[in-house]
Protein backbone atom coordinates (compact mmCIF):
# COMPACT_ATOMS: atom_id res chain seq x y z
CA UNK A 1 0.00 0.00 0.00
CA UNK A 2 1.32 3.47 -0.83
CA UNK A 3 2.07 6.06 1.81
CA UNK A 4 -0.91 8.08 0.68
CA UNK A 5 -3.24 5.09 0.70
CA UNK A 6 -2.30 4.04 4.22
CA UNK A 7 -3.94 7.03 5.89
CA UNK A 8 -7.56 7.76 6.66
CA UNK A 9 -9.07 10.98 5.26
CA UNK A 10 -8.50 14.00 7.49
CA UNK A 11 -11.28 16.42 8.40
CA UNK A 12 -10.18 20.03 7.86
CA UNK A 13 -10.76 22.09 11.00
CA UNK A 14 -8.65 25.26 11.12
CA UNK A 15 -9.99 26.41 14.48
CA UNK A 16 -8.13 26.39 17.81
CA UNK A 17 -8.54 23.12 19.71
CA UNK A 18 -8.49 21.72 23.23
CA UNK A 19 -8.36 17.93 23.09
CA UNK A 20 -8.09 15.18 25.68
CA UNK A 21 -7.50 15.32 29.41
CA UNK A 22 -4.85 14.25 31.86
CA UNK A 23 -2.29 15.40 34.37
CA UNK A 24 0.13 16.37 31.60
CA UNK A 25 -0.49 18.80 28.74
CA UNK A 26 1.06 19.79 25.42
CA UNK A 27 0.94 23.27 23.90
CA UNK A 28 0.75 22.82 20.10
CA UNK A 29 1.90 25.72 17.90
CA UNK A 30 1.33 26.09 14.15
CA UNK A 31 3.42 27.77 11.46
CA UNK A 32 3.48 31.18 9.82
CA UNK A 33 0.34 31.89 7.71
CA UNK A 34 -1.02 28.51 8.87
CA UNK A 35 -3.72 27.42 11.29
CA UNK A 36 -4.01 25.02 14.25
CA UNK A 37 -5.07 22.39 11.69
CA UNK A 38 -1.39 21.93 10.82
CA UNK A 39 -0.65 20.39 14.21
CA UNK A 40 -4.07 18.91 14.97
CA UNK A 41 -3.34 15.37 13.67
CA UNK A 42 -0.41 15.12 16.06
CA UNK A 43 -2.53 16.61 18.85
CA UNK A 44 -5.29 14.07 18.31
CA UNK A 45 -2.73 11.27 18.62
CA UNK A 46 -1.37 12.79 21.81
CA UNK A 47 -4.88 13.12 23.27
CA UNK A 48 -5.42 9.42 22.53
CA UNK A 49 -2.28 8.73 24.58
CA UNK A 50 -3.75 10.42 27.65
CA UNK A 51 -2.45 13.97 27.25
CA UNK A 52 -4.34 17.23 27.03
CA UNK A 53 -3.38 18.90 23.73
CA UNK A 54 -4.15 22.60 23.29
CA UNK A 55 -3.65 24.39 19.97
CA UNK A 56 -4.21 28.17 20.01
CA UNK A 57 -4.32 30.39 16.95
CA UNK A 58 -1.25 32.64 16.87
CA UNK A 59 -1.86 36.42 16.71
CA UNK A 60 -2.45 37.80 13.22
CA UNK A 61 -3.72 34.47 11.87
CA UNK A 62 -7.21 33.35 10.99
CA UNK A 63 -8.28 36.60 9.39
CA UNK A 64 -7.15 38.94 6.63
CA UNK A 65 -3.45 39.01 5.66
CA UNK A 66 -3.42 42.70 6.54
CA UNK A 67 -3.86 41.70 10.19
CA UNK A 68 -0.75 39.54 10.03
CA UNK A 69 1.19 42.43 8.49
CA UNK A 70 0.72 44.36 11.75
CA UNK A 71 1.76 41.46 14.00
CA UNK A 72 5.20 41.43 15.59
CA UNK A 73 7.41 38.80 17.22
CA UNK A 74 6.48 40.23 20.62
CA UNK A 75 2.79 39.53 19.94
CA UNK A 76 3.48 35.89 19.10
CA UNK A 77 5.76 35.35 22.05
CA UNK A 78 3.39 37.03 24.52
CA UNK A 79 0.51 34.82 23.37
CA UNK A 80 2.62 31.66 23.66
CA UNK A 81 3.84 32.65 27.12
CA UNK A 82 0.31 33.32 28.31
CA UNK A 83 -0.95 29.97 26.99
CA UNK A 84 1.98 28.14 28.58
CA UNK A 85 1.43 29.77 31.98
CA UNK A 86 -2.27 28.90 31.87
CA UNK A 87 -1.46 25.23 31.25
CA UNK A 88 1.25 25.20 33.94
CA UNK A 89 -1.29 26.44 36.47
CA UNK A 90 -3.46 23.35 35.88
CA UNK A 91 -1.12 20.54 34.91
CA UNK A 92 1.73 18.55 36.43
CA UNK A 93 3.90 18.72 33.31
CA UNK A 94 3.60 20.94 30.24
CA UNK A 95 5.44 20.19 27.00
CA UNK A 96 5.55 22.25 23.81
CA UNK A 97 5.12 21.01 20.25
CA UNK A 98 5.84 23.44 17.41
CA UNK A 99 5.92 23.45 13.62
CA UNK A 100 8.18 25.93 11.80
CA UNK A 101 7.33 29.31 13.38
CA UNK A 102 5.79 27.32 16.22
CA UNK A 103 9.06 25.44 16.65
CA UNK A 104 10.99 28.71 16.87
CA UNK A 105 8.55 30.01 19.46
CA UNK A 106 8.90 26.76 21.42
CA UNK A 107 12.69 27.08 21.40
CA UNK A 108 12.46 30.73 22.47
CA UNK A 109 10.11 29.83 25.30
CA UNK A 110 12.32 26.95 26.46
CA UNK A 111 15.31 29.33 26.55
CA UNK A 112 13.52 31.55 29.06
CA UNK A 113 11.41 29.28 31.25
CA UNK A 114 11.02 25.65 32.18
CA UNK A 115 9.48 23.43 29.53
CA UNK A 116 9.11 19.80 30.56
CA UNK A 117 9.74 18.50 27.03
CA UNK A 118 10.00 20.08 23.60
CA UNK A 119 9.30 18.75 20.10
CA UNK A 120 10.08 20.94 17.08
CA UNK A 121 9.25 20.09 13.47
CA UNK A 122 10.56 21.65 10.26
CA UNK A 123 12.07 24.52 12.22
CA UNK A 124 14.16 26.97 10.14
CA UNK A 125 17.03 28.75 11.89
CA UNK A 126 17.62 30.69 8.67
CA UNK A 127 15.54 31.23 5.54
CA UNK A 128 16.83 29.62 2.36
CA UNK A 129 16.13 32.52 -0.03
CA UNK A 130 19.16 34.43 -1.31
CA UNK A 131 17.23 37.66 -1.88
CA UNK A 132 16.33 38.43 1.74
CA UNK A 133 18.47 41.57 1.72
CA UNK A 134 15.96 43.02 -0.77
CA UNK A 135 13.02 42.77 1.67
CA UNK A 136 13.21 46.38 2.93
CA UNK A 137 13.10 47.53 -0.70
CA UNK A 138 10.41 45.09 -1.80
CA UNK A 139 8.05 45.49 1.17
CA UNK A 140 6.57 48.90 0.19
CA UNK A 141 5.97 47.68 -3.38
CA UNK A 142 4.90 44.09 -2.68
CA UNK A 143 3.54 43.94 0.90
CA UNK A 144 1.90 40.58 0.13
CA UNK A 145 3.86 37.92 -1.74
CA UNK A 146 1.97 35.15 -3.53
CA UNK A 147 2.80 31.59 -2.52
CA UNK A 148 3.79 29.60 -5.57
CA UNK A 149 2.55 26.02 -5.61
CA UNK A 150 0.79 26.17 -2.26
CA UNK A 151 2.13 24.83 1.02
CA UNK A 152 5.25 22.66 1.17
CA UNK A 153 3.43 19.30 1.46
CA UNK A 154 4.39 16.34 -0.72
CA UNK A 155 0.99 14.63 -0.46
CA UNK A 156 -0.99 16.36 -3.24
CA UNK A 157 -4.38 15.66 -1.67
CA UNK A 158 -3.24 17.01 1.70
CA UNK A 159 -1.77 20.07 -0.01
CA UNK A 160 -5.02 20.75 -1.88
CA UNK A 161 -7.15 20.74 1.27
CA UNK A 162 -4.65 22.56 3.46
CA UNK A 163 -6.09 25.80 4.94
CA UNK A 164 -3.47 28.51 4.78
CA UNK A 165 -3.17 32.11 3.69
CA UNK A 166 -2.54 32.27 -0.08
CA UNK A 167 -0.01 35.06 0.46
CA UNK A 168 2.99 35.71 2.69
CA UNK A 169 3.31 39.25 4.06
CA UNK A 170 6.78 40.72 3.51
CA UNK A 171 6.60 42.24 6.98
CA UNK A 172 5.97 38.81 8.49
CA UNK A 173 9.11 37.44 6.85
CA UNK A 174 11.06 40.22 8.53
CA UNK A 175 9.51 39.35 11.88
CA UNK A 176 10.38 35.69 11.34
CA UNK A 177 13.99 36.65 10.66
CA UNK A 178 14.03 38.64 13.91
CA UNK A 179 12.80 35.58 15.79
CA UNK A 180 15.38 33.35 14.10
CA UNK A 181 18.18 35.63 15.26
CA UNK A 182 16.83 35.56 18.80
CA UNK A 183 16.59 31.77 18.81
CA UNK A 184 20.05 31.20 17.31
CA UNK A 185 21.58 33.36 20.03
CA UNK A 186 19.83 31.45 22.82
CA UNK A 187 19.90 27.81 21.73
CA UNK A 188 22.49 26.97 24.38
CA UNK A 189 20.01 28.00 27.07
CA UNK A 190 17.54 25.27 26.06
CA UNK A 191 17.91 22.31 28.40
CA UNK A 192 14.55 20.57 28.07
CA UNK A 193 14.37 17.04 26.60
CA UNK A 194 14.00 17.68 22.88
CA UNK A 195 12.85 15.82 19.77
CA UNK A 196 13.74 17.45 16.44
CA UNK A 197 11.75 16.15 13.44
CA UNK A 198 12.49 17.13 9.85
CA UNK A 199 11.23 16.06 6.45
CA UNK A 200 13.83 14.79 4.02
CA UNK A 201 11.93 16.59 1.21
CA UNK A 202 11.50 19.89 3.06
CA UNK A 203 12.16 22.75 0.63
CA UNK A 204 11.42 25.45 3.23
CA UNK A 205 13.65 24.62 6.22
CA UNK A 206 17.14 23.28 5.50
CA UNK A 207 18.07 19.87 6.98
CA UNK A 208 21.24 21.43 8.43
CA UNK A 209 18.99 23.49 10.73
CA UNK A 210 17.70 20.33 12.40
CA UNK A 211 21.26 19.19 13.02
CA UNK A 212 22.28 22.60 14.33
CA UNK A 213 19.39 22.71 16.79
CA UNK A 214 20.30 19.30 18.14
CA UNK A 215 23.99 20.18 18.32
CA UNK A 216 23.49 23.60 19.95
CA UNK A 217 20.97 22.98 22.73
CA UNK A 218 22.12 22.02 26.24
CA UNK A 219 19.50 19.29 26.56
CA UNK A 220 20.95 16.04 27.97
CA UNK A 221 18.12 14.13 26.25
CA UNK A 222 17.85 14.84 22.53
CA UNK A 223 16.58 12.92 19.53
CA UNK A 224 16.51 13.51 15.77
CA UNK A 225 13.77 12.04 13.58
CA UNK A 226 14.08 12.12 9.78
CA UNK A 227 10.85 11.60 7.84
CA UNK A 228 11.71 10.35 4.34
CA UNK A 229 8.51 11.10 2.39
CA UNK A 230 7.48 14.48 3.74
CA UNK A 231 7.99 18.17 3.07
CA UNK A 232 7.67 21.03 5.53
CA UNK A 233 4.20 20.64 7.07
CA UNK A 234 5.02 17.27 8.61
CA UNK A 235 1.91 16.38 10.65
CA UNK A 236 -0.37 16.43 7.58
CA UNK A 237 2.07 14.92 5.09
CA UNK A 238 2.78 11.29 4.14
CA UNK A 239 4.78 10.50 7.29
CA UNK A 240 2.22 12.02 9.66
CA UNK A 241 1.28 8.70 11.34
CA UNK A 242 4.95 7.81 11.97
CA UNK A 243 5.53 11.30 13.36
CA UNK A 244 2.49 11.04 15.63
CA UNK A 245 3.71 7.74 17.08
CA UNK A 246 7.18 9.15 17.72
CA UNK A 247 5.75 12.27 19.37
CA UNK A 248 3.49 10.16 21.55
CA UNK A 249 6.39 7.95 22.66
CA UNK A 250 8.61 10.94 23.38
CA UNK A 251 6.10 13.18 25.15
CA UNK A 252 4.62 10.41 27.33
CA UNK A 253 8.01 9.04 28.39
CA UNK A 254 8.33 8.96 32.20
CA UNK A 255 10.81 11.56 33.40
CA UNK A 256 11.60 12.96 36.84
CA UNK A 257 10.17 16.41 37.22
CA UNK A 258 13.03 18.93 37.42
CA UNK A 259 13.37 21.38 40.25
CA UNK A 260 13.50 25.15 39.94
CA UNK A 261 14.41 26.16 36.40
CA UNK A 262 17.62 28.11 36.00
CA UNK A 263 19.31 29.64 32.97
CA UNK A 264 22.41 27.50 32.25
Amino acid sequence: MSAAGSRAPVAVDPEPFDLGAGDDAVLCLHGLTGTPYEVRPAAEALAARGLRAVGPRLPGHGGRPEELVLTRVEDWFAAVGEAHRALCARHRRVSVLGLSLGGLLGLALASETRVDALAVMGTPLRLRSRGLWLLPLVKPIFPLLAKRGGSDIRDAAARARHPSMPVMPSASIQQLIRLQRRVRARLARVNAPILVAHGRLDSTAAPCDARRILRSVASPERELLWLPNSGHVLPVDYDGPELARALGDFLTRPRPRPGRWEIP
